[in-house]
């Protein structure tokens, strides 16, 4: 682990190294990328500068440098930061981000990094969105579905032969339940047990209205993904 601190509520199982989030690096050297990029790509300008916020090891990293978009990767793994290719590579918690004056044209909140079980950490997330984007600029953020926490146990198995289950999902308290998901391979099997809150339509744009932030349109039919945009000038 390096010393990093593992998140209270966070675990992870399987081989290789886990984040303090519960994240094993190899598993998501492993995942193949979805539908992201396309929708991502229909959302923004051609060749926009792209910040990335928890961008893993790269799965939507690389098929957006591929498309020719200019990303900054952000994480707070080291271990993840080391398998991308072709960005460039800023190691932080996405809450106190500070790139200075610097801007893009796209902030991309995703993985449902929206739903963390913290109120601090998931308005300082917004908060790094609104200060990166530019005024004319869009935030696409990643929500969960409708019945992410009640239509359980579910399984996908993925076209490249890997099982996605998501087990169980407990309350623990205050609205945020313990998401247990498992990850089968072939030859190795990954488990993370994760804390996230659910978030109604209207809490969500609540929590963007304090960021400084609307909803331009849902890009998708299940409303998972989101382009909102700034709704007044950066207060510096």
């Amino acid at each position: 682990m390096s010393g990093q601190l593992v998140r209270e509520g966070y675990s992870g199982t399987g081989p290789g190294a886990i984040t303090p989030d519960g994240c094993a690096v190899e598993l998501y050297r492993r995942l193949s990328v979805g539908d992201e990029p396309d929708v991502i790509a229909a959302a923004v300008p051609a060749g926009a500068s792209i910040l990335e916020l928890g961008c893993g090891a790269g799965r939507v990293t690389h098929p957006l440098i591929g498309r020719g978009f200019e990303v900054t990767a952000v994480d707070e793994s080291a271990q993840m930061l080391e398998h991308i290719r072709g960005a460039r590579t800023v190691r932080s918690p996405i809450e106190s981000l500070d790139l200075g004056e610097e801007r893009f044209d796209v902030v991309m909140l995703a993985s449902f990094l929206v739903h963390t079980s913290e109120h601090r950490v998931r308005d300082g997330m917004l908060r790094t969105c609104r200060k990166h984007v530019k005024d004319g600029g869009v935030v696409l953020i990643q929500r969960e579905g409708a019945d992410y926490h009640t239509d359980l146990p579910r399984e996908r198995t993925h076209p490249a032969g890997y099982t996605v289950r998501i087990v169980s999902a407990e309350p623990v308290g205050d609205g945020v339940d313990s998401v247990r998901a498992e990850y089968v391979f072939d030859d190795a099997r990954w488990t993370q047990t994760f804390r996230s809150r659910e978030l109604s339509k209207e809490q969500f744009e609540g929590h963007l209205e304090a960021a400084g932030l609307t909803v331009d349109r849902y890009l998708t039919d299940d409303g998972i993904w989101v382009r909102a945009v700034p709704e007044r000038p950066r207060s510096e």
